[in-house]
């Protein structure tokens, strides 16, 4: 009987030293989640395809940038990358730094590259300047234009950038889009 309690006795001392070692486990997690910047950036968008000849088609698209993390993100911006050309036409809520369309445009942006590249828009929000933990920054409806008279492909790219987070983030999703356009043959 004595062998018993004592083999009790120390299966209670082991669940203890257990117990205390799993407190102190998830207390270094929680410090260590802390520290970390938890970021998803995402595209939503909607398309509209028309098949009339030298019909335009749209998509209409957001870019949401969400701080899941218990960390804040500091001077957030983003890019915006087309890997097509000329066909497309991207427009957006966007101005620069030289001209007076802030003042007009609602929730717009600002656009810090080369208004001549028409493949990399680099932006960064007017007015916010730190993103919250549990907040979402939306850079929202753009627009991406194109007239299918010949075969097209384009994608759209993602990337979110900050002071934590330098070396940039892809968003989760791209948007790509292609058709072929059937060439009419000459009558002879």
């Amino acid at each position: 009987m004595e062998k018993i309690r004592t083999i009790q006795k120390k299966l209670r001392d082991l669940q203890e030293i257990n117990d205390a070692y799993l407190k102190e486990l998830k207390t270094v997690a929680k410090e260590v989640q802390k520290k970390h910047i938890q970021i998803v950036s995402f595209f939503t968008y909607s398309v509209n395809l028309n098949h009339q000849p030298d019909g335009e088609n749209l998509i209409i698209g957001s870019y949401h940038i969400t701080n899941l993390g218990f960390k804040p993100l500091h001077h957030p911006y983003i890019c915006i990358k087309l890997n097509a050309e000329g066909q497309f036409d991207f427009s957006g809520k966007y101005f620069y730094e030289q001209t007076q369309q802030k003042m007009k445009l609602a929730n717009a942006w600002l656009r810090f590259n080369e208004a001549s590249d028409q493949q990399e828009f680099w932006l960064k929000p007017s007015k916010q300047q730190i993103l919250y933990p549990q907040e979402t920054l939306t850079f929202q409806n753009f627009q991406l234009k194109w007239v299918p008279n010949m075969s097209y492909s384009c994608s759209v790219k993602g990337f979110t950038y900050g002071d934590e987070v330098e070396e940039g983030m892809h968003a989760v999703n791209q948007i790509s889009v292609s058709g072929k356009v059937e060439e009419e043959k000459g009558h002879e």
